[in-house]
C-alpha cells in the first residue's frame, strides 16, 4: 500500500478507545528523544493526553506537547517535522491559531499527536493541568474513560464531533482545579 493511501487510513480512521497499555511510556520517552535530536531548540516536551494518565483507557495515539519559542518559527519546525514521518493539515492548523498540530502514522493507523505550543501560552497549562487532575483522581480519570467510550460509540470516524463533545467535562475539570 502507498505511503499516501496510509496515511489517508490513518487520517480517517475510527475513534477507538483501548484499555491502558503500560507500553505508552516507553513510546512517548523513545519520541521525546528523537524529536530532542531533530528540534534541539525545543525548550520542553510533555506527554499529556489520555495515554500519559497510568491506567486510563485511551485511543491508542501518544499525545505530545512541545514547547516553542514563538508561532513565528514553529513553521519552520513543522517542514522539518514532516520531512522526518509527520504529517499535518494547513487548513487544520488555521483554525488553531497559535499553535499546530502533527500526526505519525504506521500502517494506516495514527500514532502519535505532536502539538506544538509557544512557550507560557494558556493552552499549554490547561493541558497540563487536565492531565494532573486525571493522574491525581481515579474517580474522575474512570468518569472520563467512561464518557469516551461513550462518544467513540457515537461519534464513530467524526474526530472533531468526539473531540468537541469531550469539552464540557475538560472545561469543568479545569473550573474545578
Amino acid at each position: 500500500m502507498k505511503d499516501d493511501e496510509l496515511e489517508r487510513r490513518a487520517i480517517n480512521e475510527v475513534v477507538s478507545i483501548e484499555a491502558y497499555d503500560p507500553d505508552w511510556p516507553r513510546r512517548f520517552a523513545e519520541e521525546r528523544e528523537r524529536l530532542l535530536s531533530l528540534v534541539p531548540q525545543l525548550s520542553a516536551i510533555e506527554h499529556v493526553g489520555s495515554t500519559a494518565v497510568p491506567g486510563l483507557a485511551a485511543k491508542p495515539i501518544i499525545d505530545i506537547m512541545a514547547a516553542v519559542p514563538s508561532i513565528d518559527t514553529v513553521d519552520l519546525l513543522v517542514e522539518l517535522l514532516c520531512a522526518h514521518g509527520y504529517v499535518t493539515s494547513a487548513d487544520f492548523n488555521r483554525a488553531l491559531g497559535d499553535r499546530r498540530w502533527l500526526m505519525r502514522q504506521a500502517d494506516g493507523k495514527r500514532t502519535h499527536h505532536l502539538h506544538l505550543v509557544p512557550c507560557g501560552s494558556s493552552y499549554w497549562s490547561e493541558c497540563i493541568r487536565f492531565r494532573d487532575a486525571l493522574r491525581h483522581d481515579e474517580c474522575l480519570a474512570a468518569r472520563y474513560a467512561d464518557l469516551k467510550r461513550e462518544l467513540a460509540d457515537q461519534f464513530g470516524r467524526d474526530r472533531d464531533g468526539y473531540g468537541n463533545a469531550k469539552t464540557a467535562f475538560v472545561t469543568e475539570v479545569l473550573a474545578a482545579g
